[in-house]
């Protein structure tokens, strides 16, 4: 009995060793826990969508801390007006963010050849990333073979109409209003009958800085099949014959100028307020935010591919994703790299990093726009995305003397001699 008596103590007492010896641990893992360093993040983002508003990304930046709480990220949003120089300056000053969302025209083609951005070849090793569609992939890598994107989302950029004009002035025959496509020849008819209803302001090409010029590309290379750069994106084919055709049709037609005092934001603005009857900055992207910056837009804004030759059109795709700025600090740029893979590996997180950006995915997944009447209507464009030539070589210089090529046009200069001023070396 005694001998019972004592192994029943000795159990009992290595019972309470043992609960001991677990509390210590788990007050000692509590310990290290809570003395871990939080790491401080800093996320400059582009108005890509509503990456662009500070409630959105709040909430899925929430998520991310749940699940990472030694990682803060804080935020800071810019605009195309003034964002490149901010990064410019950041960059000088030492004071650049980790991570920034942007596309490859900056984050490959400019940032990271200059040698400002940190290899993310890493991230591209795991199973999402063999789902990528080819053409995105290829984007976001450098010349050197480095990867300075991981891209999120796409689209392809279009104009917009005030179908309400449209139709007071008798245009819409011009349109093929199935396919949301028109030719060139259907372009300058509708914007005839639109100056000759009285619609003094039918388009304007902004000019004032590189904001937006993706559409006012898109608009002079579409209508006579001329293009930007060569196939390989080796060099500029600005001065192509087709491109002055295209600009001269332009600076000829009534109704439609080159203003150098506006910028694609201002351009934006005048359409919405019914100032001008089209514009050449649109997307899917743009018509959401701006519903909302005009709760009193009252007429029906009609999404449309830029006009061609043929009536096919082929448009300037959008790529748009993260990168990470090399600062030297290897925890950060660890912990960047952490975010990136939650938000772009986990499909929960991912879609819903898609649908706040109002574009489509990079990559081959379920539809994340069941039932939006929107979203369907702006996929009609995706077949028409060109590939992307935004990261040939010299392209920050590229943008600059393409607005100033316009400028010029737009204070009295032939475009036979205007074009000459498009001074990047070929």
């Amino acid at each position: 009995m005694k001998k019972l008596f004592s192994f029943i103590c000795l159990l009992l007492c290595a019972a309470f060793l043992s609960s001991c010896a677990g509390k210590t641990a788990d007050m000692e893992h509590e310990e290290d826990s809570s003395s871990q360093q939080i790491t401080e993040l800093v996320l400059w983002t582009f108005p890509v969508g509503n990456w662009g508003n500070p409630t959105s990304v709040a909430s899925m930046l929430a998520d991310f801390h749940k699940n990472y709480p030694n990682i803060n990220i804080s935020v800071e949003y810019l605009n195309y007006d003034n964002g490149d120089e901010k990064i410019s300056q950041a960059v000088l000053d030492n004071a650049m963010p980790n991570l920034v969302l942007e596309g490859p025209e900056r984050l490959v083609a400019s940032w990271g050849e200059k040698g400002w951005m940190v290899d993310l070849s890493d991230l591209w090793e795991s199973d999402k990333s063999d789902k990528i569609y080819k053409n995105i992939k290829a984007a976001c890598q450098h010349k050197s073979g480095a990867y300075y994107e991981f891209p999120i989302c796409m689209s392809a950029h279009c104009m917009a109409i005030n179908y309400d004009m449209f139709r007071e002035a008798g245009a819409l025959p011009f349109i093929d209003e199935e396919r949301h496509t028109w030719t060139t020849d259907g372009f300058i008819k509708a914007v005839e009958a639109l100056t000759a209803h009285g619609q003094k302001k039918v388009g304007t090409l902004y000019c004032k800085n590189q904001s937006g010029d993706q559409g006012t590309r898109a608009l002079v290379n579409n209508l006579y099949g001329g293009s930007f750069t060569d196939d390989t994106h080796t060099f500029y084919t600005v001065d192509s014959e087709e491109n002055k055709k295209a600009l001269q049709l332009l600076n000829d037609l009534d109704g439609i100028t080159f203003d150098p005092s506006l910028s694609s934001a201002e351009a934006i603005d005048l359409f919405c307020k019914k100032e001008t009857a089209m514009c050449f900055c649109w997307n899917v992207s743009i018509e959401v935010q701006q519903t909302i910056n005009h709760p009193d837009l009252d007429f029906e804004v009609f999404p449309i591919a830029f006009p061609s030759s043929q009536g096919t059109p082929k448009l300037q795709s959008g790529i748009w994703g993260f990168g990470i700025f090399d600062n030297g600090d290897q925890e950060q740029i660890q912990a960047s790299k952490t975010f990136i893979r939650y938000i772009t590996e986990n499909d929960t997180p991912y879609a819903r990093a898609v649908r706040a950006s109002s574009y489509w995915p990079v990559r081959d997944m379920d539809n994340i726009y069941e039932n939006d009447m929107l979203m369907a209507e702006y996929g009609i464009f995706m077949p028409y995305m060109d590939d992307y030539y935004q990261i040939t070589p010299g392209w920050e210089e590229a943008r600059t003397s393409w607005y100033q090529m316009l400028t010029d046009i737009g204070t009295g200069t032939s475009v036979s001699e205007a074009v000459k001023s498009f001074s990047f070396p070929k």
